[in-house]
């Protein structure tokens, strides 16, 4: 799937950010262009994971977020709401959890245009891009649909019933998204490649009024239903089962933590051997430190904020 010397950039839910420690110690090319400022160097990562991909954009859970990344950075949607006022700094909407917003208006412009066309030059100069899809559950803007990464008023800004409202995106809303952010990414990048996977991480909260187990069977099934209609209509895509992998009936119970939710490394191992098998791969591949099992029992390597505990309102 991935060759060496190949660029390879990577979004999606927490549970992508998974692969990357893998795909460099195989001596894979992880691009990246947009890194912490080096007077951060000392301060401990954000958990949303804005270090965890090719640019800040940290985790993004849903194709329309990802679709809508791409058309901001193209200057191609301007989200009428792009900053939310907190006391003396400017949280930024979409990435509500950066640790260092901006103290004015001046400089949250300056940094949002540094971020998108970070984003814009990772994927513009992608050969390879990896999307996990998390999530069929979103907030969005009333105004003008514009997607939020966890619902306002529980990271940052104050949830108005009438300026936000959930919305739970079909097999073919997901579809037609991936579909499209596809088809305009090669608009710019004709060559690119894509991976797509889904998250097997469950929800622990919904915001359907059901129960979360109810919830995640229809937002898994659903995301898997779309990933595979776009593998079918479009030429270079390609799926990867991470999620039958760790939920099929075949996995066994240590893939998941004693919370039945948290992925261990013993899964994601399974996941990533998996996957490196179909990758051009350096001769001797060097598991990194922050993964490496010191001890027999299986533990989860995912210190990030994941998307199904962002979902309900707080």
């Amino acid at each position: 799937m991935i060759r060496i010397g190949e660029k390879v950039v990577s979004a999606g839910s927490c549970f992508a950010a998974n692969l990357v420690p893998y795909l460099e110690g195989a001596g894979l090319t992880y691009h990246r262009t947009e890194s912490r400022h080096p007077a951060f160097a000392s301060a401990a990562p954000e958990a949303f994971g804005y270090e965890r991909f090719s640019a800040a954009y940290g985790n993004l859970y849903t194709t329309r977020q990802l679709l809508q990344l791409l058309r901001r950075a193209r200057g191609q949607f301007m989200p009428a709401e792009d900053r939310w006022p907190s006391g003396d700094v400017i949280r930024d909407p979409f990435r509500p959890a950066l640790k260092y917003p901006a103290r004015s208006d001046r400089e949250f412009d300056a940094l949002t245009r540094q971020h998108l066309e970070r984003t814009l030059k990772a994927f513009v100069e992608a050969d390879v891009f990896i999307f996990t899809l998390g999530l069929t559950e979103a907030w969005v803007s009333t105004n003008d649909g514009a997607v939020y990464p966890a619902c306002p008023g529980t990271i940052a800004g104050t949830f108005d019933p009438d300026r936000y409202k959930f919305v739970n995106f079909t097999a073919q809303d997901v579809a037609d998204d991936l579909r499209t952010f596809i088809e305009e990414l090669r608009e710019l990048n004709p060559d690119v490649r894509f991976i797509v996977t889904v998250s097997p991480v469950p929800l622990v909260a919904t915001a359907t009024g059901g129960h979360a187990l109810v919830a995640t069977t229809y937002s898994k099934s659903a995301l898997r239903v779309a990933a595979e209609r776009v593998k079918d209509d479009l030429p270079g895509v390609t799926y990867f089962p991470s999620y039958e992998i760790i939920t099929g009936p075949q996995a066994p119970w240590d893939f998941f933590e004693k919370d039945r939710r948290s992925v261990t490394k013993a899964g994601v191992d399974c996941v990533m051997s998996a996957f490196l098998a179909h990758c051009e791969t350096s001769s001797e591949i060097k598991m990194p430190t922050s993964v490496r099992a010191s001890k027999p029992k299986a533990t989860s390597i995912v210190d990030a904020e994941c998307e199904e505990e962002m979902v309900a309102r707080s």
